[in-house]
This record gives structure tokens, sequence and C-alpha cells, in this order.
């Protein structure tokens, strides 16, 4: 069994839901606290034995190439100001592990992102991460669980929870056949259905273990909704062809995504941090005083 080594994360969005804070801002370097929400995705695909990571990103995305990158001016400010712990923590992000950016020209699906990582990718199985998902499991990381599945049945796994019905219609939606433990073998797939046409309420959380053989179903696969190449579609393919799987991820999700998910993660965030945790308790405690007064 191949190990997987490589990651997709394809950050080329515009992230309107947060204009005008990402008119010049990627969203995906909007903190949850004192770190960009981006970082939190490298950190669970390193944790979890990753050692490429692929940014597939537009033209407006230069900020996350130089967060991954080294700072030699600023480096050099912190150790003459006697800050060199400072110089440790921005070092560790360079160097956590090897960084390779293709430039998507046309946003045209998530399908197209991980399409135009190919020639990186190889004949090789990948993870892909979405950068709006942050899932918080310190035992076993998301993607983790992921590639656990795929090491025992070497197909793909795609990283699902249950959603309300009423929420189908903003995810990919799973019907399968439970073999283990939160582990399905998949049947069918379809792209945000309407709640009344939704086989199950199993969703596609931003969390996929992908065979190189994604890439000929990719190729195989029409644009389907919003004009885009669809991942979902192009899965429903390669299912005509070899199975896949789906596996519920065990721990807490966030969807910073959008702005009440956004808020929420930084508030539960900083909850769980020593040096955060009282004032915001506190905090919180006095503002539901002041809003019950």
């Amino acid at each position: 069994m191949e190990k997987i080594r490589k990651a997709v994360i394809p950050v080329a969005g515009f992230g309107t839901r947060f204009l005008p804070a990402t008119k010049a801002t990627p969203k995906e370097m909007m903190p949850i606290v004192d770190k960009p929400i981006i970082q939190y995705i490298v950190e669970e695909a390193v944790a979890s034995g990753i050692e490429t990571i692929i940014f597939v990103t537009g033209r407006h995305k230069r900020a996350i190439e130089d967060h991954f990158d080294y700072a030699p001016e600023l480096e050099y400010a912190l150790t003459k100001s006697g800050k060199e712990e400072y110089v440790n923590i921005i070092r560790e992000i360079s160097d956590m592990a090897d960084f390779v950016y293709i430039r998507q020209k046309e946003q045209l699906g998530l399908g197209h992102a991980i399409l135009m990582a190919e020639h990186v990718i190889g004949n090789e199985p990948f993870a892909v991460l979405l950068g709006d998902e942050l899932i918080i499991n310190n035992e076993n990381p998301g993607i983790h669980q992921l590639i656990e599945v795929y090491r025992k049945f070497g197909k793909s796994v795609l990283g699902t929870t249950e959603v309300p019905k009423e929420e189908t219609y903003k995810y990919g939606i799973v019907e399968g056949t439970f073999i283990e433990d939160h582990i399905r073998l998949v049947n069918y797939l379809v792209e945000k259905p309407d709640p009344e046409e939704a086989p199950s309420t199993s969703a596609i959380i931003g969390r996929y273990i992908l065979t190189p053989d994604i890439f000929n179903a990719l190729k195989r696969t029409p644009f389907g909704k919003g004009g885009e190449l669809q991942l979902t579609d192009a899965l429903m393919t390669l299912r005509k062809d070899e199975v896949i799987y789906s596996k519920d991820i065990e721990g807490i999700r966030h969807d910073t995504g959008n702005k009440l998910g956004y808020i929420k993660a930084i508030i539960d965030f900083a909850l769980e941090r020593a040096d955060t945790k009282d004032f915001v308790r506190e905090l919180i405690i006095n503002k539901a005083r002041e809003l019950e007064g």
C-alpha cells in the first residue's frame, strides 16, 4: 500500500462571503485568534504524515505563499529586539513541509482545481483538504482517519458527517451501506441536492483520500452545477469503475466558510487556550448579564 505523501489544498476562491475583509486578504489567511485558518489545515495534514503540500492558488493569494516562506527581514528584526522565541515560531511554519504552488487561471470548480495538480501528484494516492473546514481531534487528526481507511481498503475515501436534512443543499451528499462502524461503501453521490431530493443526510466535509484514477474520471466528467467541474460528479464517474468508501470523521468541526461559523470558531478556540480562556469566559458571562438586564 502506497504511503499518502502529498496533499492538495485548493485556495483560489475569492472569499466573497467575507467582503470587504477579503478584498486584499485571502480568506484562508483570516486569523483564528493569532493563527491563520490555512495554518491549522496544513498542521492537520503534517500531523497525519503528509510531506508535500500543493496549494492551488489564484493571482490574489500571494499572502499564503509568503506565510509559508522564510522571512529573513522579520527574523532579523525579532532577533535584534531580543525576541528569539518568535523567530523559532515563524521558522517552524516554513519547515513543516515542502510547499508547491500551482496557479489556477480560471475558477472552474473543485474538480478543476484538483485536476490542475495532476502533474505534481503523478501516479500515487493523495489527500485533499479544503480550507473552510477545521477539524479538531488531537488524538487522531481528521485526514489521518481517512488515511487509516485507505490503508485497509486501498481505495478512495470521503470524509463525512451527519447534517440536518434542511442543510443538504450546502453539501455533496453520500448514500451508502455501512460495512463497519462509521464506514460506508458508497453507492451514490449527488452535489448539493434540494432537501426533498437528498438520498441521505451524510455530507462530505472537505476531506478526501483519492486514488490517481480520479484524474481520468475528472477528464471524462462534464461540467455540472454552476458551470463548474464538480468533484462530486467525478467521484460518481469513478464509482462506475471502482469502489469508494466514506468515513464519518470524529472530532470537533468548525465551518469557517461563513461568518457565523467563523465567529464560533474564534470563541471556541479562545476558550481552549490557556492565555485567553479566562478572559473570554469572563467576557461572555458579563455580556450575557448585560443582555439579560
